[in-house]
């Protein structure tokens, strides 16, 4: 009997972060860990407490690690790594793994939501703000 390894299943994506304002950018909490702060020191050649320091903040709690913000042109504010103008983030290869492990599924909630405004609207450049 032939052992070989299955042939892989592709895994189908139903959404296009190029065609999105980057709203998952703009969550409110973006909950880093110890090792997501540990990259970012890596990536800027800092300490691990500066990198806490400089990109983080704690939530009301003061429990959770969340990233910081800074005021957006499109929605209220946005992760601080954010390119406006791209609408990218600045440092991908080192982003933390919420953002790496997003969306957890084959579909992307605001992506379906973007996409069903933009045909009502007969408009392909329109950002719906929810």
């Amino acid at each position: 009997m032939k052992t070989s390894k299955p042939f892989p299943i592709p895994v189908r994506s139903y959404y296009r972060c190029d065609k999105c304002p980057a709203y998952c950018c703009t969550y409110t909490e973006i909950e880093v860990h110890k090792r997501d702060i540990a990259r970012l020191a890596r990536h800027f050649s800092l300490t691990y407490t500066q990198a806490e320091e400089r990109f983080t903040k704690p939530d009301a709690k003061g429990k959770i690690r969340m990233l910081r913000h800074r005021k957006d042109k499109i929605f209220d504010s946005a992760c601080m790594f954010l390119d406006q103008e791209k609408r990218r983030c600045t440092v991908y290869e080192s982003r933390p793994g919420v953002c790496r492990a997003y969306p957890d599924s084959r579909r992307c909630g605001y992506y379906d939501f973007l996409k069903f405004e933009r045909e009502q609207q007969g408009d392909e450049e329109l950002v719906a703000l929810t």
